[in-house]
C-alpha cells in the first residue's frame, strides 16, 4: 500500500555494502544501536571501517539502512500474506495480528527494531528517529485503509484503535509479559470491529 509515509525504495547494493549491512542488522537488532561501534561492524562484516564510510557515509545512515531493511522485508511478508484473504472483510483486518504472530517468531524475540531505535534516540527530528516513526505511520494508515475497504464509516478512529492494540501486542512480544499477545489483541481488535459502524 501506498501512502504518505510510504518508504523511500531501497537501493541497490554492492557485495559489500551487502555484507556491512547484514553485519550491522544482526548487531544493532541484539545489542542496540547506541552499543555496537563502527569498528565492531566493519569486524564482523570483514570490511575495514574506510569500506563502511564509502558504502553508508555515516553510522547514522547505515542504522537507517538496518530500519529501512527490516521494515522493507516485513512490508513484503505482511503484503504477501494478506493477499490469502478477501479484499474488504473484517477478516482481512483481523488477519494482521495473525500475521505478526508469525512474523514475530522468527523475526522479533526482542521486539520491534523501530521501536528500540526509537527509544534510543532522543530527538524525533533525528532521522532515526523520523524512519522509526514513518513506519508506524505506515502500519496505522494500513489499518485505516483496511478498515475503509471494509466499509467502516469510522475507519480514521477505528484505525487508531487497532494501531493501539497492535503496538501494545508488538511491545508485549518483546517483553515476554504474557503468553500470546497478537491472539489477544486480536480478540479485542474483532470486538471493536463488531461494534464498529
Amino acid at each position: 500500500m501506498t501512502t504518505e509515509n510510504s518508504p523511500e525504495a531501497i537501493p541497490h547494493y554492492t557485495p559489500g555494502a551487502e555484507r556491512l549491512l547484514a553485519a550491522a542488522s544482526d548487531l544493532f537488532y541484539r545489542e542496540g544501536i547506541h552499543a555496537v561501534g563502527v569498528d565492531a561492524i566493519a569486524a564482523a562484516a570483514g570490511v575495514t571501517k574506510k569500506t563502511l564510510y564509502d558504502r553508508f557515509g555515516s553510522k547514522e545512515a547505515l542504522i537507517v539502512a538496518y530500519l529501512r531493511g527490516r521494515d522493507a522485508r516485513w512490508r513484503e511478508f505482511l503484503e504477501q500474506e494478506l493477499t490469502s484473504q478477501a479484499p474488504g472483510s473484517v477478516d482481512r483486518i483481523l488477519s494482521v495480528f495473525d500475521i505478526s504472530a508469525r512474523w514475530a517468531v522468527a523475526n522479533s524475540s526482542k521486539g520491534c527494531s523501530a521501536i528500540n531505535a526509537r527509544a534510543e534516540t532522543d530527538d524525533a527530528a533525528h532521522p532515526v528517529a523520523v524512519e522509526a516513526i514513518r513506519q508506524k505511520k505506515w502500519m496505522r494508515d494500513l489499518f485505516e485503509q483496511l478498515c475503509r475497504d471494509a466499509g467502516l464509516a469510522t475507519a480514521d478512529r477505528v484505525a487508531d484503535i487497532l494501531m493501539l492494540l497492535y503496538e501494545g501486542a508488538l511491545a508485549t512480544v518483546g517483553m515476554g509479559t504474557f503468553a500470546d499477545p497478537f491472539a489477544a489483541g486480536r480478540t479485542a481488535a474483532a470486538t471493536i470491529l463488531r461494534a464498529a459502524p
